[in-house]
């Protein structure tokens, strides 16, 4: 009995902590909401020494002496065998992270907070002036870092399936370039075939000028559609669209409205609103832990790429909601049918901007990051040249080169944050995806027909009984497996684009 009273001691001590930390992290997440959408630009340099003092607390409670003795105990085999799966499940999460930041000065850990958190300032800034030198010393200190890190922590196969372990756990860059190398092969001789032999779609009719407000007004009738819970969320714009999982109850998105094209608000807003769906639907039983957020970025960015792509850029999706889009734009879309919309919205071209790319050549953008990012910490590539490499590799894989740096090697927040590792889970979320998304309609033999008549929600409830619900419960390969009874296949996503994009573009 004494022994067990102490071990239910240990247990309550250690929840105890990993609550503070994750309540210290719900307080961080607002303060970077509002950093991003709108905080006034002359309090960005004492709010980022706010953002570092309460990271370094943060980061003192996870790596203290307390819970590095707590999870040793809790580790010992007798007790780890008797905590409940959620239990098990949180000590080595929080197990993996203590390793991993213990080996991190802490000095070193705030100075890094304190810099990501003006870079991203400065990011916007440079981006809206197109000046890659003024962002350059940022990016060069970030890079610095990252490197420092990595040989405090131990390089894997290589330096950067360090850091792709952090997005994705297990992923390494031998299995990425297998998956790359395979996803390539199908897809750009369907890219190829669709320049040279396919039909192109009339794309006019999405050329004018779109009121913000009705395409506000859109946005939250297609998120409400979806299921989205504003009474726990809420839609506000940002230079960069994204969403914010402070707990499941508060989980905020933002999107960007552009005047001239409608497609780019409608579809990251279904992008995000398929992250939120994630986060609002965990099981409350996890709120208030570390398990109570998406078990991967590749599993989180299936969901926002099912929504968006599958669900969002289908036929029977605007079977549904074309006419509704119609009102909301009275005349503008006048003697445009539901299936010429389809077919516009879904046009394949080579394109600078990785957010208002098509669904196929959206993998090549993934690609380029990934070569560069490889390049950066495997090959040690010098931060100046990036823009230098960024063209020359636009230049060899989608033929086309950007105009400015604006539209090229500054166009994602992802750096300014320090996030390596990050873009390859936007491809991994596709694969991931197609892979869910097969599996769904075998299960729902009338999914297609619920989606066309509008009913959405059976979807939603299916992926949160098989996804949402389990938070960190379930490691990605074990969501994967319990879903389609395999483990990740590119072949799914390259099936479904081809059927996909030989209909639209008529090719034999």
């Amino acid at each position: 009995m004494e022994a067990a009273s102490v071990q239910s001691d240990e247990l309550k001590r250690f929840h105890e902590l990993t609550r503070k930390v994750k309540q210290y992290e719900e307080i961080l997440g607002v303060v970077y909401w509002d950093m991003r959408t709108g905080a006034p630009r002359k309090g960005i340099e004492l709010r980022s020494e706010a953002v570092g003092t309460l990271s370094a607390e943060i980061f003192r409670i996870a790596t203290s002496d307390e819970m590095g003795e707590l999870l040793s105990r809790l580790s010992e085999e007798h007790t780890y065998n008797n905590l409940s799966q959620a239990d098990k499940r949180l000590v080595k999460e929080t197990l993996k992270e203590y390793e991993r930041n213990r080996k991190l000065p802490p000095e070193l850990y705030r100075e890094y907070v304190v810099l990501t958190s003006r870079a991203e300032s400065a990011w916007e800034e440079a981006k809206a002036n197109n000046d890659f030198p003024g962002f350059a010393p940022y990016l060069e200190k970030i890079v610095d870092y990252n490197r420092r890190f990595i040989e405090l922590w131990g390089a894997g196969q290589t330096p950067y399936d360090t850091l792709l372990d952090m997005y994705e756990p297990d992923m390494t860059t031998a299995e990425l370039d297998r998956l790359f190398g395979e996803l390539r092969a199908r897809l750009v001789p369907l890219a190829e075939a669709i320049a040279t032999q396919g039909e192109r779609p009339d794309t006019s009719f999405l050329q004018g000028t779109f009121p913000v407000e009705a395409q506000k007004r859109f946005s939250l009738y297609i998120l409400k559609e979806m299921g989205y819970d504003f009474e726990a969320g809420r839609l506000d714009e940002s230079v960069h669209p994204f969403a914010t999982g402070l707990n499941p109850g508060d989980v905020r998105i933002t999107t960007r409205y552009l005047l001239n094209d409608p497609t780019s608000a409608l579809f990251g807003t279904i992008h995000e609103g398929g992250h939120a769906l994630y986060e609002q639907n965990i099981d409350p039983s996890l709120a208030g832990t570390p398990l109570a957020g998406g078990t991967s970025m590749g599993i989180h960015e299936s969901q926002s790429r099912l929504w968006e792509n599958i669900v969002g850029r289908s036929r029977g999706f605007w079977q549904r909601y074309f006419p509704e889009l119609q009102r909301h734009f009275p005349g503008q879309l006048d003697g445009v049918s539901a299936e010429a919309f389809y077919r516009g919205i879904n046009v394949v071209e080579p394109s600078l901007i990785r957010i208002e790319a098509d669904e196929l050549t959206y993998n090549l953008h993934i690609m380029i990051r990934y070569e560069i990012e490889k390049m950066l910490f495997n090959e040690s590539l010098p931060v100046r040249d990036l823009p230098e490499v960024w063209n020359a590799k636009y230049k060899e894989a989608l033929g086309i080169v950007p105009d400015s740096d604006a539209n090229g090697v500054l166009q994602d927040v992802h750096w300014s944050g320090g996030s390596f590792g990050y873009f390859p889970s936007y491809s991994l979320g596709n694969m991931y995806a197609a892979q869910i998304m097969n599996t769904a309609k075998r299960k729902l033999p009338d999914l297609d027909e619920r989606i066309a008549a509008g009913d959405l929600l059976p979807l939603k409830e299916w992926l949160t009984e098989q996804v949402y619900r389990h938070g960190k419960l379930l490691k990605p390969s074990e969501i994967i497996e319990r879903i389609s009874g395999e483990p990740l296949q590119s072949s799914y996503l390259c099936d479904y684009l081809e059927t996909k994009y030989k209909d639209i573009y008529r090719l034999g």
